[in-house]
């Protein structure tokens, strides 16, 4: 009599992965390109705190702290979207769609990494920083991907709070209070958001629309969008010369504001006429994508190098 063994299905299907191939899987779990953006904002904001370099190792405290949080909450909304990761063409190589991961695996992953986070900015930085941190990923993990996303078209406007948390943890880790250079911070990445993902969802507005994501570019017009791009673009350049009369800014941050702000109302206003005229292209507003990243770059390396090039024009 013949013995067979049986191999589950599950293990047939997606044979053991590498370590190599595995740590590559939870890497794009915790979505780095998201995490680049943050520490951008996050540095420069405590060399502007501390009106020169931080202490060394409170900096790699705060980022690597910061960091972790940022992919803990990564981490956590592919594993509550990956129903709607698998119908989306821009989401579905992402591990837990191609079974590299499995659910239980991500959300171990997730948790321990947020358990890690919170640890590496208490203990690293101060309990604000490390408080700051756990509210930035509830608003990422439970107001945006939980809440949010599925209900409104408004989602990325209230969910993107978390986004703007890097810069006040970086200022509470620096000067263990929060103040209002750190509010108008706060405020100015809240307002850029909407302008910065709102591009980028018209471009997806089939995948957002096959998933049944409200996501603004996906439900409107994109004459509705190129108005509300607009709106807030200028709100954002505008929010950004407060840190002027607020006795904080020098000329080096002031002109970078100005500068880079021009151009990106301008190319701003450029989608909007072009939504207008209905001669909107998926590349122009991919083209807005791009700029918003790196106007929002340029500002804060006008930031970083404020404190070392002339002192606050108030």
């Amino acid at each position: 009599m013949t013995t067979h063994s049986r191999v589950p299905a599950d293990r047939d299907a997606h044979p053991r992965l590498g370590w190599r191939r595995k740590a590559a899987a939870y890497w794009s779990l915790t979505k780095p390109r998201v995490i680049e953006l943050l520490l951008v904002t996050t540095f420069p904001t405590m060399v502007f705190a501390e009106r020169g370099f931080p202490d060394f190792w409170l900096t790699i405290a705060t980022m690597l702290g910061g960091a972790m949080a940022a992919g803990s909450a990564g981490a956590f909304n592919c594993y509550i979207d990956r129903d709607m990761d698998k119908l989306m063409n821009r989401t579905k190589k992402r591990p837990l769609v191609t079974g590299e991961l499995t659910p239980r695996e991500a959300l171990v992953f997730a948790s321990l990494l947020g358990v890690a986070a919170l640890v590496v900015l208490w203990f690293g930085a101060n309990p604000l920083a490390a408080g700051l941190g756990a509210a930035a990923m509830f608003f990422y993990v439970v107001v945006y991907t939980l809440i949010l996303k599925r209900r409104t078209e408004q989602n990325i406007i209230w969910g993107g709070i978390a986004g703007c948390f890097p810069v006040v943890i970086a200022w509470a880790a620096v000067r263990e209070t929060l103040e209002w250079p750190a509010l108008v911070l706060f405020v100015i990445i809240f307002l850029w958001t909407p302008p910065h993902y709102w591009p980028l969802s018209m471009k997806y507005r089939t995948d957002y629309q096959t998933a049944s994501v409200p996501m603004l570019g996906a439900v409107a017009s994109a004459k509705t969008v190129g108005v509300q791009v607009v709106l807030y673009a200028w709100a954002t350049v505008m929010c950004s010369l407060l840190l002027v009369p607020l006795g904080w800014a020098g000329i080096t941050y002031t002109a970078v504001a100005l500068a880079a702000g021009g151009w990106f109302i301008w190319e701003c206003h450029v989608l909007y006429n072009k939504a207008q005229n209905e001669t909107l292209t998926d590349k122009k507003a991919m083209k807005v994508f791009h700029l918003s990243i790196l106007y929002l770059t340029l500002l804060f390396i006008g930031l970083f190098l404020d404190p070392f090039i002339g002192s606050p024009l108030l």
